[in-house]
């Protein structure tokens, strides 16, 4: 049966046909969908949300030891929080099949950097698959599970946003279990890798690359489609549907499993065609080796190796190629004088009552990764640094003991605080810190749909669990200064900011309240201004929040947009925001 499927989905249901049991992961856009899809599969398959992408890795290498096929999901940088333990994976080798499904962001749509996980499949010397769009989603999800389970293997499936996102057409098969008996077959110099039995290790995996090397060299994922040969393209991945567009009488190289790198494949190629080109999206992966293997290529002096591809700039390499002027990128007549839109914080939001407070303080705000980041733009203006998940809580440690004669604050979200933020607290407490800690707790991950986390008392497949308490967290990790505020409540939040900042103790603020998406209502009723009262001062524009819009005289608030939280009604000086239908 056809179906059409994004690639995220394509990559569930071929994990669902190998013979998967257990998926785990972190949600991160653009991987989210692949666990969200593989759970719907319950109860032939167990799914969990981790606390982080480390945690699981590790539940998924488990779970292949003990016997089971399974899959790990993450985006590009949380492969960067599992990378210790795939390296040593590695070496110790998987029992049934484990595929850890990694989706890269090409362009930053919503990360904070780019990032070619191809790397890692080198660093850590083992397979990789890339398809192209979500029929090979779905093939190569099978494929790397039997390359793994054969070779005893962990393999990365990497993808991009493009093809995690787009829908293809899909022909479907059945579940297949393999025939495997669950249970951890004791062998310590297999699975315990100190030094005496590490040793060895590291041999088999340098006679297992080049066992995968011969695979790689006849594999269905990697094929020749010889056309005019005046041309030869070497690519893979989504760039592969670029080049078919723009070099449509080329003859291509398309590496679906592109690592270990197949030479004598690459060399065939590059034999029968004229001239050879590496397309490739991010980095040089596939050219420095083509040239290191002697081949003359061209690549990125005319591809460029930043942000993502389109069909538009392969036509600007191609002209490049040619010798040719580069055409004029003109844009859409209607897109000319179109406003810009920045991203902010919804209506609604309680994190903006935390940031406005904020606000009024001179503090230097230490931020992290999910919704809040928007706490940087202005109208707020409120956020002074972000490095990766977790770092708002350490950095804030590092300025206070680097000097810094303000106060510090660091900021961090509810799933991000059970992420990686714990071990920062646990680092104030130890090493004697007086930061202020603020975590916003909205009741989920916001930022990438909705997802579930310890924190909420729900897991990814809908059961009830245990819901662990952040206040508690704290306690445990020695902070005694703990204070739960509402975020929507301006004179309890400014309060406990304003006092916990000059404490010389560390902190820890709760900001609760649920995120008003996620509960599918408004927090309270709908606020309008009576411009008779108005002063114009436009103070509560400074709240950045969408319902309120400016207007010639006065401000007014989008009754359709408002979600009610009262917000705007307690900035105003003049009381001229009250509770009624909205203008």
């Amino acid at each position: 049966m056809r179906r059409l499927l994004s690639g995220n989905e394509a990559i569930a249901r071929g994990a669902f046909e190998a013979g998967v049991t257990v998926g785990a992961g972190y949600p991160g856009t653009p991987s989210t969908e692949i666990l969200e899809s593989l759970a719907r599969y319950k109860p032939d398959v167990y799914c969990e949300w981790s606390p982080n992408e480390k945690v699981a890795f590790e539940v998924a290498a488990g779970a292949s030891l003990a016997g089971a096929r399974s899959i790990v999901t993450m985006k590009h940088v949380g492969l960067n929080v599992a990378a210790d333990p795939l390296m040593t994976l590695s070496y110790i080798g998987v029992e049934a099949g484990f595929v850890a499904c990694v989706a890269d962001d090409p362009g930053m749509h919503s990360s904070q950097n780019e990032q070619d996980s191809r790397n890692y499949a080198r660093f850590a010397k083992i397979a990789l698959f890339e398809p192209s769009d979500s029929q090979e989603a779905r093939d190569f999800t099978i494929l790397a599970l039997q390359i793994s389970e054969e070779f005893k293997t962990p393999v990365i499936l990497r993808t991009t946003t493009r093809v995690s996102h787009s829908r293809s057409l899909v022909e479907q098969g059945e579940r297949s279990l393999p025939q495997q008996k669950v249970g951890l077959v004791k062998n310590p110099p297999r699975f315990v890798p100190i030094p005496v039995w590490g040793r060895p290790m590291r041999r088999k995996v340098e006679e297992r690359l080049v066992a995968l090397q011969k695979i790689a060299e006849s594999s269905p994922a990697n094929r020749i489609e010889w056309r005019d040969r005046s041309l030869g393209i070497i690519t893979s991945s989504i760039a592969y549907q670029y080049v078919r567009e723009v070099w449509p009488e080329a003859s291509v190289l398309k590496l679906g499993m592109a690592y270990p790198y197949p030479d004598a494949l690459i060399r065939k190629f590059a034999a029968g065609v004229s001239s050879l080109l590496v397309v490739e999206e991010l980095d040089d992966f596939l050219e420095q080796h083509v040239r290191a293997l002697g081949i003359a290529c061209r690549g990125r002096d005319i591809v460029p190796g930043i942000m993502e591809l389109s069909v538009d700039r392969l036509l600007e390499s191609k002209a490049k190629l040619e010798g040719r002027a580069v055409p004029e990128n003109h844009p859409l007549p209607f897109t000319q004088d179109l406003p810009p839109r920045p991203p902010v914080l919804c209506p609604g939001c309680p994190h903006r009552g935390i940031f406005y407070a904020l606000g009024k303080k001179d503090v230097v705000v230490t931020g992290d990764i999910g919704c809040y980041s928007l706490g940087a733009f202005p109208p707020l203006d409120r956020m002074d640094s972000i490095l990766c998940m977790g770092a708002g809580v350490s950095m804030a440690q590092g300025m206070e003991k680097a000097g810094e004669s303000r106060p510090v604050v660091g900021v961090v979200g509810d799933s991000t605080f059970f992420h990686s933020g714990i071990t920062g607290l646990l680092d104030i407490a130890y090493n004697q810190g007086h930061s202020t800690i603020i975590v916003l707790d909205n009741r989920t991950t916001a930022m990438t749909g909705h997802q579930d986390h310890p924190g909420t008392g729900r897991t990814l497949q809908g059961e009830m669990t245990k819901q662990i308490k952040i206040e508690d967290i704290g306690r445990a990790c020695g902070l005694e200064r703990i204070f739960t505020v509402n975020p929507y409540n301006l004179e309890q939040s400014e309060e406990v900011i304003f006092r916990e900042t000059e404490a010389p103790q560390p902190s820890l603020i709760i900001s609760s309240a649920p995120c008003p998406l996620r509960e599918r209502k408004r927090v309270g009723p709908v606020r309008r201004i009576d411009e008779d009262e108005c002063r114009g001062c436009e103070l509560c524009l400074d709240l950045g929040c969408p319902a309120i819009e400016g207007g010639e005289e006065h401000p007014h608030i989008n009754a359709a947009l408002c979600a009610g939280c009262g917000l705007c009604q307690q900035v105003c000086p003049a009381g001229a925001i009250r509770e009624g239908d909205g203008a």
